[in-house]
């Protein structure tokens, strides 16, 4: 489907998660002196405006990032990465994963980017040439299948679709599969909103089953309004990074504080 427009909830409490351990994976990735790859099925735009009407409107970046960004020192890799979107694209600028990934990822490093609405891939297109990204106007999970083992082979995969498609839910762990058979050495990260109702729950269920060795990092927090039906975020990682585990643990303490 390509009604979903992440602007509306850029920077809220989902997106601290998941860039943070995003941010983090990618910072020690790159320690080493080696090229890496790194890939995403559903890219959004790449840059959002929390000062635009629709971020308003939701109030979730006032509920997210705004309320938290203290959470992170300014050598956490993700506040290096918000800074510097900032400091190139104004004080109300967000980046979402494509833009972080391509401020803590180096010039020997590859980016391959997957968006089929035609507004958010235009934008995605202005917004990540600065990086040398290759964005791509097809179906990420085919487009992942494809390119998977990538050149360089090391690197990182993010699967992080709206679901508004409900059959992502079934078809995820079957995909993930997949590549990873296809990509034994590969860092594949997978978002999931938790809703009021656990439809993420079988999903979860059977990518435990199926990748016992992966990192689960499940967060909770009050709705951002009343009626909104999302109040939590999870991550999955197969092949993390050490040090993402802590990371995750250290996130799950903050999020169990917030009232």
């Amino acid at each position: 489907m390509l009604s979903y427009q992440h602007l509306y909830h850029a920077g809220n409490l989902a997106d601290v998660h998941k860039h943070a351990l995003l941010a983090v994976a990618l910072d020690y990735m790159t320690r080493k002196d080696k090229p890496l790859t790194y890939l995403e099925t559903h890219a959004g735009r790449g840059l959002y405006d929390l000062s635009a009407a629709e971020a308003v409107k939701t109030g979730e970046a006032a509920q997210g990032i705004a309320r938290v960004a203290s959470w992170f020192t300014p050598d956490h890799p993700y506040a290096r990465a918000l800074a510097a979107t900032r400091a190139e694209r104004g004080p109300s600028a967000y980046p979402g994963s494509p833009l972080i990934a391509g401020h803590l990822l180096r010039e020997s490093d590859t980016i391959h980017l997957c968006e089929l609405h035609p507004q958010e891939r235009a934008a995605l297109d202005y917004a990540t040439a600065p990086f040398g990204a290759h964005v791509y106007a097809e179906d990420g999970f085919a487009k992942a299948l494809s390119l998977c083992p990538p050149t360089p082979r090391r690197g990182m995969l993010l699967i992080d679709p709206s679901y508004e498609v409900k059959s992502d839910y079934e078809t995820i762990p079957r995909v993930i599969g997949q590549i990873a058979r296809k990509w034994n050495v590969g860092v594949i990260a997978l978002w999931y909103p938790v809703l009021v109702g656990g439809l993420h729950g079988p999903m979860v269920a059977s990518l435990r089953a199926q990748h016992p060795e992966a990192l689960f990092s499940e967060v909770r927090f009050p709705p951002a309004r009343e009626g909104h039906r999302m109040v939590g975020s999870g991550m999955v990682v197969i092949n993390p990074p050490w040090g993402l585990a802590e990371e995750a643990t250290r996130l799950s303490r903050l999020f169990a504080a917030l009232r």
